[in-house]
C-alpha cells in the first residue's frame, strides 16, 4: 500500500497546490475587487496603496495564481508564507495568543501550506515542469544532481 501511496505522490501535492492556490487568489480577489461579497461583505474593496491591506491581497491574488497555475511555485509560494507570517504576528497575534481565539487559524493556515510548497515544489500539473520537460527535450543541459551527504 505504501508503495501505491508514493507513486501517487506528485499528483497529490499537485491537487494540493491547485486548491491552495486558488483559494489564496480568491482572498486577492475579494480585496482587491469586490468579488464574492468584497473586503467588507459588501463588495467593498481595500484602499489602493494602503499598508498593508493592499500588499497582502496583491500577493494574495499574484502569488496565489502562480501557486495555481504551478509557474515560480517555489518563489511565489516563499513570498506567499512570508506575507501570511507577516499577517498573523502583526494582525492577528496581539489579539489573543492562540489562532482559533484571534482569528488567525486562515493567515496560519496558509503560511504553513505555502512553506511546504517551497521545499516540495509544484507536483504534478505544473507549468513549471511542462517548462522543464520542454526545455530539456530541447537540448537543454541535463544536470546531474546528487544527494548532499554529511
Amino acid at each position: 500500500m505504501t508503495g501505491r501511496l508514493n507513486s501517487a505522490q506528485p499528483y497529490a501535492l499537485g491537487m494540493f497546490r491547485i486548491v491552495v492556490g486558488l483559494l489564496f487568489a480568491c482572498h486577492g480577489a475579494v480585496s482587491l475587487f469586490g468579488l464574492l461579497g468584497g473586503a467588507d461583505g459588501s463588495g467593498g474593496t481595500v484602499e489602493t496603496g494602503a499598508w498593508p491591506g493592499w500588499y497582502a491581497a496583491l500577493i494574495e491574488l499574484v502569488g496565489g495564481t502562480l501557486v495555481l497555475l504551478g509557474l515560480g511555485t517555489r518563489a511565489a509560494a516563499f513570498i506567499s508564507s512570508g506575507s501570511m507570517a507577516y499577517a498573523y504576528f502583526k494582525v492577528h497575534q496581539p489579539e489573543a495568543l492562540w489562532p482559533i481565539e484571534n482569528n488567525g487559524e486562515g493567515a496560519a493556515m496558509y503560511c504553513w501550506a505555502m512553506l511546504l510548497l517551497v521545499f516540495t515544489g509544484s507536483g504534478a500539473f505544473g507549468l513549471d515542469r511542462l517548462i522543464t520537460r520542454r526545455s530539456s527535450a530541447n537540448g537543454g543541459r541535463r544536470t546531474e544532481r546528487t544527494p548532499v551527504t554529511a
